[in-house]
Order: structure tokens, then C-alpha cells, then sequence
């Protein structure tokens, strides 16, 4: 999360909680599941034994297959090892982990094929930890946390080729919590035979527990949940900050112009990364955490071996090319035109560097931050991304829609004009693995569609052709039926059609982070309201909950 205050410095008065719920305790593996070495079976120490099942839960996946995830794995592993199992254990290459996997995939299909009381049961469980930890007192209202479960140990992941994909996340610890709640509060029990990092009252703050993750060095938290009335005033905050800007971006924009003129180095500078900022919704940068090796970058933290100018490119004057990681190390890639002036300064920033310096020499996140705070209250770099993904939504959404679509036509507009938004923003993801069977799948039954369309309008012309006109007028209920079937089968054609061109189109975009977190929800409520489209249809029930607060001020003539 980004940094987790209050809203507009709003402080709560009592602030009470169970404190996170850990993961449970690692089970040895049965007798009959055997590691290998070299071919022959080796018994492990339980830390190394744990580590190993990650890998081995992992086998089939394809971040196995890459060499930066099984190298930083192999290091990891052996630090958990004993002294022996080090002597020994020497090279992956050797290590035999099948039975290991087999093991857990007889587990998920067995949990699969639980009987409805087994699963009731789990069911049962869950929701009795839901209760127990699942929700705090907040100013004598109870209110639900959102996330009151510690991440397991595991290998890490991470987005896009992450330099640090398969370390090893460690178990979370009382010992490495923080605890937040009321001065005057219960304060939470830790589990038995262990105690706190630390206890504290921060009312500025709405986390209630917080901890630093080992791989990425970051902080986490257990916040309330989305749905909260502090966490809803948050969300209305930031929007509400974006929709200024649009009454000063105007003036904004004369001014970074202007600046691409100055006599000042750092003027120039900065008029030209707030450019581009806010015409390519480009991240600030210089965000990495203390110990973070990966070589993210953003604006700000450009280098010069980042960009590249073309006086002229694909029949465009004055390109710039961009090929650098961005935040969780999803590479940015983009050729833009842009304002000569904007290319001319590029050129004079880069001139006489070499090619891991920084373009932008003479400018921060901070000092550029600082800058925006003297334009607009409460204006940072950030602001922008959120303005331009709102204003993005809007205006497509007017481009796109007809009102005389039907609703799944509607909602295709909706996508469409959401997936601007995310390319805007690089909401980047990998084509699902399952992408090609289910989109064959959805093919086979457009095809069945077709032929059964097909079949009832041979039978609809045969039944008009033998057809005899009654004498007392009355409705032809034989022929309307046969006409009602072929609108239905064919308006189901229609919907799934369209649901397979959505699919093929949103391949590759993550849709769900702009929507959630830089999209204002009103103006997708007042579209459902104006284009008569379920809410439900655009936000499912975790999301309705997430803006209630939108859902109950947006009308249809809202505008951001």
C-alpha cells in the first residue's frame, strides 16, 4: 500500500482488534513422500524439508523453468539447510522432488472431492476465524478488516521477469509485528510463548498491524476493508483531489510549456518529465525500497540508456522510444511522438552522458512533488495518473457507447474503454495459461449456436410457407413461438460473440487495477445509470462494497 494515513488527517478515537491470524505451523511430510539426491533418497532436517516442498509445489509451474528463480531458490534452500545436507546437497540439477509434487497434487484433488459436510465444515471453520479475527471495533462501530491473514512462507514470485523470483519469503512472526490500536484499547493477545515487535497508538494511521516483508524489504499491513466508512472517505478523497486538477491542469500545462524555454537546467527538467507524466500517465519514480536490487525505474529515476530519439519514425517527427522496468519489474515500451521543444531539451539532457547516467540529473520525486504542492493543494505526481485514467474512462465511454446497444454490446464498450485506460497505464499481464482451451471452448459453442440459428430459421420459413391464416384474427401463437425462439437463440449468438471478442482483446491488459484504484467509480456508476446496465454487470459484490460510498452519491448526469 502507499503510505497509509487517515483522510484529510481524520483521527479515530478507539481502535480494538484480535491483531493478524499466522499461518499455521509447517506439517512434516508423511514417510512414504521421499526427496532424492543424485538418485538415492535423502531424509532432510524440517526447515530444509519446508523449503523444499515450495519447489516441489511448484514443479509444474513456469517459473520453475527459469534459471534467475531456480538459482535464487538453490541459494535460499541452502541457507536452510544443515551443515550435512550442504556437504551433500550441491547442485539442482540432482535434486529429484517428483514425489514431493505428486504428493500435493493428491492433496488438491482430494480436498477437490470432499464431500458437501466435509466442505461445509472447512466452510464452518473459515468463517468461525472470520469472526474471530476478521473484524475490529473502530470508534464503536464494527468494522471489517480486509486482509487479517499473514502471507504463508513461500517462494516468491513477483510480476514480469523479477530479479529476485524465487527467494524465499519467510514465515511472519509476532516478533516481527507492529501492533496499532487505541491507547485505552484490549491489547491484542499474541499467540503463546511469543510477544510483539512493538505496540503503539498512531491515530493518524488505518493500519492496525504492520510488518516488513524479507525479499522486497517492504512494509505490510493489515487494513480495514475496502468496504469501511474511513477507507470510503479515503477513496472519495483522492477523487475528489483528481477532479481539481482538472479545473488548474489547463494552466498547468501553459506553464511546463513555458518552461521548456527556461534559462534554468532543473526548470527545463522538470517541465519536461511533468510532460511526460502527464501525457503517458508515466510513474514518478525513485519509489524502490532501501535493499530492493531490481532495476526499476520511473520518470524521475530515467537513464539516458532508457530512451532513444528518432528525428523521424514510422512516418511520425520527433519520436521518442522508452524501454525500461517499471514498477514490479513490468517493462514499459512505447514510441511517442512529441512537441519539438520536448525533444530538443531530451537531446540536451543527454548530451555529453554516458549511458547509465540519469537523464534527468537536476530533478527528485521530491523536489518535483514539492513543485506541484505550490500549483495545487494536495498535488503530486501521482494525482495525474488518477486524473488522466478517470478523464481517459469518460471520454471513451462517450466515444463508444449507443444507447440502442444491447447490454452485453454496452459492456463490451465498457471493457473497450477501460482497456484504454490500462494500456495508458501499462497494466501489463501475461496471456493466461488456460487462454487458448477456454477460448477454443467458447468457439465450439458459438459454432453449436450458429447451427442451431440456423436450424430454427429453416423451421420459422417452413412454418410460414404451410402456414393457413386463422379467421378471428387472433395472435399466431404457433409462428410467434417459432419467431420468439430464433430472437432468443439469436440475441445468445450475439452475447457470445461479443463475450469472445472481449476475451480475445483483453488477453494481455489487467483491466482490474485501474478499475479499482485509479478509475473514479462514479463515473462507471452514472454509465450503468444512464445506459440502464446492472451495477452488478460492472462491479461484482467485493467491489460494490468498496464503493458504497460511490453508489450512494453517483446520479447519471455525474461528471468528473
Amino acid at each position: 500500500w502507499e503510505e497509509a494515513r487517515s483522510p484529510g488527517g481524520v483521527r479515530w478515537t478507539q481502535l480494538e482488534h484480535r491483531g493478524p491470524c499466522f499461518a499455521p505451523p509447517y506439517e512434516p511430510l508423511p514417510d512414504g513422500v521421499r526427496f532424492f539426491y543424485d538418485g538415492k533418497p535423502m531424509r532432510l532436517s524440517v526447515a530444509a524439508e519446508e523449503v523444499a516442498t515450495f519447489y516441489g509445489k511448484m514443479l509444474d509451474h513456469e517459473h520453475a523453468a527459469k534459471e534467475v528463480f531456480r538459482n535464487n531458490f538453490f541459494r535460499d534452500w541452502r541457507k536452510e539447510m544443515t551443515a550435512e545436507e550442504r556437504r551433500v546437497i550441491k547442485h539442482l540439477s540432482k535434486c529429484d522432488f517428483t514425489e514431493i509434487h505428486r504428493h500435493f497434487v493428491d492433496r488438491a484433488a482430494a480436498r477437490k472431492a470432499l464431500s458437501r459436510e466435509e466442505k461445509q465444515r472447512l466452510k464452518e471453520e473459515a468463517e468461525k476465524l472470520q469472526q474471530e479475527f476478521g473484524y475490529c471495533i473502530l470508534d464503536g462501530h464494527r468494522e471489517k478488516i480486509g486482509n487479517f491473514k499473514t502471507e504463508p512462507p513461500g517462494l516468491f514470485r513477483g510480476r514480469g521477469d523479477h530479479p529476485k523470483m524465487g527467494m524465499l519469503k519467510r514465515r511472519v512472526r509476532p516478533e516481527d509485528v507492529t501492533i496499532n490500536c487505541g491507547r485505552d484499547s484490549k491489547i491484542p493477545e499474541p499467540p503463546a510463548g511469543h510477544q510483539w515487535k512493538e505496540v503503539r497508538s498512531d491515530r493518524t494511521v488505518t493500519w492496525l498491524a504492520a510488518w516488513t516483508e524479507n525479499v522486497q524489504n517492504t512494509l505490510k499491513y493489515v487494513m480495514l476493508n475496502p468496504s469501511s466508512k474511513l477507507k470510503g472517505e479515503r477513496d472519495w478523497e483522492k477523487y475528489e483531489v483528481a477532479r481539481r486538477l482538472k479545473g488548474v491542469v489547463g494552466e498547468i500545462r501553459s506553464q511546463y510549456q513555458a518552461d521548456w524555454k527556461s534559462q534554468e537546467m532543473k526548470a527545463r527538467q522538470r517541465a519536461v518529465a511533468l510532460y511526460f507524466i502527464d501525457k503517458l500517465a508515466l510513474r514518478a519514480g525513485n519509489e524502490k525500497e532501501e535493499g530492493e536490487s531490481a532495476d526499476t525505474v520511473g520518470c524521475c529515476s530515467l537513464r539516458v540508456e532508457h530512451v532513444q530519439l528518432h528525428p523521424e519514425a514510422d512516418g511520425r517527427r520527433y519520436v521518442v522510444e522508452f524501454d525500461f522496468l517499471g514498477k514490479d519489474s513490468i517493462r514499459y515500451y512505447n514510441k511517442v511522438p512529441v512537441e519539438k521543444p520536448v525533444y530538443r531539451n531530451l537531446q540536451l539532457f543527454m548530451e555529453n552522458k554516458d549511458r547509465g547516467e540519469e537523464l534527468f540529473d537536476r530533478l527528485t520525486t521530491a523536489s518535483l512533488n514539492k513543485h506541484l504542492q505550490d500549483l495545487m493543494d494536495g498535488l503530486t505526481a501521482k494525482v495525474f495518473r488518477t486524473y488522466n485514467a478517470s478523464i481517459t474512462l469518460q471520454e471513451q465511454l462517450r466515444a463508444l457507447t449507443r444507447a440502442d446497444d444491447g447490454i452485453a454490446a454496452k459492456l463490451l464498450s465498457y471493457n473497450r474503454a477501460n482497456r484504454a485506460v490500462a494500456i495508458l497505464c501499462n497494466h501489463q499481464r501475461a496471456t493466461p495459461k488456460t487462454f487458448e482451451k477456454s477460448m477454443q471452448a467458447l468457439r465450439s459453442k458459438i459454432e453449436a449456436k450458429k447451427q442451431q440459428v440456423a436450424e430454427a430459421k429453416a423451421e420459422l420459413k417452413a412454418a410460414r410457407a404451410g402456414h393457413v391464416p386463422r379467421e378471428d384474427g387472433r395472435p399466431e401463437s404457433f409462428l410467434d413461438k417459432r419467431q420468439r425462439r430464433l430472437e432468443k437463440l439469436e440475441e445468445q449468438l450475439v452475447r457470445l460473440s461479443t463475450q469472445a471478442t472481449d476475451k480475445e482483446e483483453s488477453k494481455q491488459v489487467a483491466l482490474g487495477t485501474s478499475k479499482l484504484n485509479y478509475l473514479d467509480p462514479r463515473i462507471s456508476i452514472a454509465w450503468c445509470k444512464r445506459f440502464a446496465v446492472p451495477v452488478e454487470r460492472v462491479y461484482n459484490k467485493t467491489q460494490r462494497e468498496k464503493f458504497a460510498w460511490a453508489l450512494d452519491t453517483a446520479g447519471e448526469d455525474f461528471e468528473f
